[in-house]
């Protein structure tokens, strides 16, 4: 079945009017072998799809020239090659994206036409770790505090129990973890559900942090905090998924990146509408403290003003403002044709799309990427330029999600398993021809 898919993912990208582009990103598995995941996203049938490619391990060293040969190799073994290639992108480790000898610069001295890009996931969850050190010091605490009661499992029945008797929406803490993207969001989101119940435990248990949970000014970093990871969470899963484009995904970014500043003023005058928890606080809906009367000291607002700063920085260093895409891609009947340069290659085709009714009606009811792939044939020059904007993938989300498939097919019990078959039959969106199989068995047990 692995076999017979492949085939036909294979002769897909051959049969392809566009060039495809590469997703990749490597892992170790349970076994300690390095496996390199690799996806594919190409133009068939007049939409734009994306499989799985190859699976494959790196048996000695992870160096960028092995993870290159092991693509070299499965091109020449499938009639593939890179010139077949429009794009690569993989996540930012420097094996993959080493100026001098990263597995991109290597792609890109075979084949200088190819684009390679950093996932904007791995750019994202790098540029939103900067915190100023009040926050910094917070999200120490509470990994602390979160990791005593996790760490024992008779601290974290006891804990659950303390939950349940006091009717908590949540029963259970979560781990907080470096890798994982949406994790500092959860486990913030989850601590501030659960503060009073981790308060009374921390006490009885006489925890140096015990105090930290009954102070007024921790309780309202922590809301910020839990509402800015929540915003930046919100952001970070607009972007994930299959079919994410570079327009969307950039305009979701631009977006989260021109409300930054407006935040920092809102928030200097006192107006946390854009921060739900920390506003519950400050209104005071919840008596957090016991005294009565809450309002964010000076300091505070110094800190988180100072935080959205440096996030919008840090943001604009990983996101650097760059050429935006030609207008005609997302608008070709709203664009205006006499303010363009008149030596632009695609005006022609852009002023007879721009008559066609068919078109225009064609437009309105399909997708962007497939309305691009459908004018390959009528409007090839400018259908063509779209379609570079529409293929190269985004994010290694897909690589992410066939490396949780991985961890179910290849356990300890199984750990010499090579598991590639197994990964393509599972992840590949292509069927496998079963009645054809059967028939060419048949045929070879009748011989």
């Amino acid at each position: 079945m692995s076999k017979d898919i492949l085939a036909q993912v294979v002769a897909d990208l051959i049969s392809s009017p566009a060039k495809f582009s590469l997703q990749l990103d490597e892992t170790t598995d349970v076994s300690n072998l390095s496996q390199l995941a690799v996806f594919v996203r190409y133009v068939k049938d007049d939409v734009i799809k994306e499989d799985f490619l190859f699976c494959k391990p790196l048996t000695t060293t992870t160096k960028a020239a092995d993870v290159k040969k092991l693509v070299d190799d499965f091109f020449k073994d499938n009639n593939l090659s890179w010139d077949m290639v429009s794009a690569v992108c993989s996540d930012g480790a420097p094996v993959m994206l080493g100026r001098k000898s990263g597995f991109g610069a290597l792609v890109k001295a075979d084949a200088p036409h190819i684009i390679v890009t950093h996932c904007i996931l791995h750019r994202h969850a790098l540029a939103t770790k900067t915190l100023p050190p009040k926050l910094a010091e917070l999200l120490k605490i509470v990994v602390e505090c979160v990791n005593y009661v996790r760490n024992s499992a008779l601290r974290h029945r006891i804990f659950s129990e303390l939950c349940k008797e006091m009717g908590s929406e949540f029963e259970v803490l979560l781990y907080h973890s470096n890798v994982r993207w949406l994790s500092r969001g959860q486990v913030l989101n989850r601590v501030f559900a659960v503060r009073v119940e981790l308060a009374l435990f921390l006490q009885e248990h006489q925890h140096r942090h015990a105090d930290c949970l009954k102070n007024s000014e921790f309780i309202l970093i922590l809301a910020y905090m839990a509402d800015i990871f929540a915003a930046l969470n919100h952001l970070n899963q607009q972007m994930q998924g299959g079919g994410v484009n570079i327009i969307e995904a950039e305009e979701n970014l631009k977006a989260f990146q021109k409300k930054l500043p407006l935040w920092k003023r809102r928030t200097e005058n006192d107006n946390f509408a854009n921060f739900p928890l920390l506003d519950d606080c400050v209104s005071k809906i919840e008596d957090v403290s016991g005294i009565g009367d809450i309002s964010v000291p000076a300091e505070l607002k110094q800190a988180i003003a100072t935080h959205l700063d440096e996030l919008a920085k840090s943001l604009d260093g990983y996101f650097p403002t760059r050429e935006s895409y030609p207008a005609w891609v997302r608008q070709p009947f709203t664009f205006s044709v006499e303010t363009t340069d008149v030596n632009d290659e695609y005006l022609d085709e852009i002023i007879e799309i721009q008559q066609s009714q068919v078109q225009q009606q064609l437009f309105r009811t399909t997708t962007l990427s497939t309305f691009w792939c459908q004018q390959m044939v009528t409007y090839p020059v400018i259908a063509k330029k779209a379609l570079e904007i529409f293929i190269p993938f985004v994010t290694t989300y897909l690589c992410e999600q066939s490396f949780s498939r991985m961890l179910d097919i290849k356990t300890k019990k199984r750990n010499r398993l090579c598991c590639e078959n197994d990964m393509r039959v599972a992840l590949a969106k292509v069927k496998p021809r079963i009645s054809e199989l059967v028939s060419e068995r048949q045929q070879q047990k009748s011989h």
